[in-house]
């Protein structure tokens, strides 16, 4: 008679599912990691950071803790406004003013006090 031996079937599979899920979103995280990092690098950001800047905030003085008051350069027009932690208030249209202002230093928050104080009192608020 011949005798069959039985040999236990080895598994040809060894790693468990979780070792191979992790793997694959490991592989998942690095490759949307690789995508942003191509997409910044070659500027497909849809950020245009070579074009003119068309907003310039110019002047700025604080009035409290949370409020200010900017004015902000934008092509045509110099906007006044008022700014708190909630909202943002047009106070007043300037005109445009010269394009090749060079910023002074502390001249500019004395100019802008006076400025104010003059817009103000004009306006029969102060």
């Amino acid at each position: 008679m011949k005798t069959q031996s039985i040999v236990p079937s080895v598994p040809t599979h060894t790693d468990s599912p979780l070792i191979s899920v992790s793997a694959a979103l490991g592989g998942i995280v690095i490759l949307i990691l690789l995508v942003a990092w191509i997409a910044r690098r070659f500027g497909f950001t849809g950020v245009n950071t070579s074009g003119k800047k068309t907003l310039q905030v110019s002047a700025s003085v604080n009035l409290g803790p949370r409020e200010r008051v900017v004015i902000v350069d934008i092509e045509d027009a110099r906007l006044v406004l008022g700014v708190t932690t909630s909202q943002i208030t047009h106070l007043h249209t300037l005109p445009p003013g010269p394009l090749n202002e060079p910023p002074s230093s502390k001249n500019s928050s004395a100019d802008f006090q006076n400025m104010m104080k003059n817009l103000l009192k004009r306006n029969g608020k102060a």
